[in-house]
């Protein structure tokens, strides 16, 4: 059932970014790939914006909430209701951050899959890569693409982390090494076009979250 409703319509789609190049006279799967990536990222735009715009919120009212715990440790009931009366006053949702991720889940799993088992009938290669469909340590030798998708991941979560408090980027600082590595490790035993689909995927993110933070001031006043 999932892939009649996530992953076979992401084929199709992914099929007609090709016909596209098909018919551009660039016949090309990475192209194709690319493109589809681009619109995933602006369907699910929208959903990025609030996701960003309530880790930003929450991210500025971690001093104060830090103060809070300090205050109440010994008394949680206390701590619990000063903590919704902090968020509801400032218009901040602790569960709105979770919610748009939890929605895009279903898309990055299909798209795994999708790509992952996707039928190629015309020429499989990209740049320097003979074929999308093998591992990336196949058909790249010089793991170009795992190393982008380590170092975009790297940076994605370093500019998430920005404004964040000292002692919340010391808890993540773990996560904030483990999961690039994680990520390039398995783009060398995933096929190359997914490793295309995360670089990509990252870039738009970065660039997403790069112009959400630039008007920081706009961001407070709209997260909700």
């Amino acid at each position: 059932m999932f892939d009649s409703i996530v992953v076979h319509p992401l084929q199709a789609v992914l099929t007609f970014f090709y016909n596209i190049t098909v018919s551009l006279g660039i016949a090309n799967y990475g192209i194709a790939i690319i493109l589809l990536t681009i619109a995933i990222k602006l369907v699910l735009y929208p959903l990025t914006v609030k996701q960003i715009k309530s880790m930003k919120a929450m991210q500025e009212l971690q001093p104060k909430i830090k103060e809070m715990q300090e205050k109440h440790k010994g008394n949680p009931e206390k701590l619990n209701k000063e903590m919704a009366a902090v968020y509801k006053n400032s218009g901040v949702n602790p569960m709105a951050g979770c919610l748009p991720m939890i929605i895009q889940m279903p898309f990055l799993i299909g798209i795994f899959y999708a790509i992952r088992d996707f039928h190629y009938v015309g020429d499989p290669g990209f740049l320097w890569m003979a074929n999308l469909a093998e591992q990336a340590k196949l058909v790249d030798p010089y793991y170009v693409l795992p190393v982008l998708s380590a170092l975009t991941t790297f940076y994605q979560q370093r500019q998430t982390m920005s404004g964040a408090d000292p002692s919340a980027k010391q808890q993540n600082q773990i996560m904030m090494i483990f999961m690039p590595l994680f990520i390039g490790y398995i783009t060398i035993t995933f096929p190359a076009g997914l490793g295309i689909y995360w670089v990509v995927s990252n870039l738009i993110q970065i660039a997403q979250q790069w112009y959400m933070y630039r008007g920081t001031t706009a961001i407070q006043g709209e997260a909700k």
